[in-house]
């Protein structure tokens, strides 16, 4: 075989490899998303549960300040998603993945959905910058154009076998 088209090919065989990298990247984000929307979905229902926005929960200084007359305690920690809803009030979670569902305090279900959704972040914005790579790396190695034309590609592309 001629060492240029070797050389042709090997390029190809990497460019459609770093490729397939991408799909699959892109793929596990569509997927991150998809959970990422769940879990939100799953903090709104529990945050309207406990009658609560993320600014409607007083701060802990308020708190502080109204309580501060007889209360030997300095500073009341005020969850922003529980508010004055009972914390130990016992909610169903199932867990990602499976079939379980598990009865749960409030607090502890909405404190696990809340850590899931940043690993869930810091994930997606791992693949994103991932995808941005990959995406650079294959429009850097898109030198083909320049050696072939792209009529040529594109015939390349729909080539088909047929028995005679």
């Amino acid at each position: 075989m001629d060492p240029g088209m070797k050389q042709l090919q090997q390029s190809l065989i990497e460019v459609e490899t770093e490729a397939e990298h991408l799909l699959l990247a892109r793929h596990q984000l569509v997927e991150n998303d998809r959970l990422r929307n769940s879990n939100r979905e799953a903090l709104t229902a529990l945050r309207r549960r406990a009658r609560t926005t993320k600014s409607s929960v007083p701060s802990p200084f308020e708190a502080v300040m109204r309580e501060l007359e007889g209360s030997k305690e300095l500073v009341k920690e005020i969850c922003p998603t529980c508010g004055d809803h009972d914390p130990k009030e016992r909610t169903w979670l199932m867990f990602p993945g499976s079939d379980i569902f598990v009865r749960m305090p409030f607090h502890a279900v909405h404190t696990t959905l809340e850590k899931d959704q940043e690993r869930l972040d810091y994930e997606t914005k791992k693949l994103q910058s991932y995808v941005k790579e990959k995406s650079l790396l294959i429009s850097e190695r898109g030198a083909l154009a320049d050696r072939i034309s792209p009529g040529i590609v594109k015939s390349m592309v729909a080539l088909t076998d047929t028995s005679k």
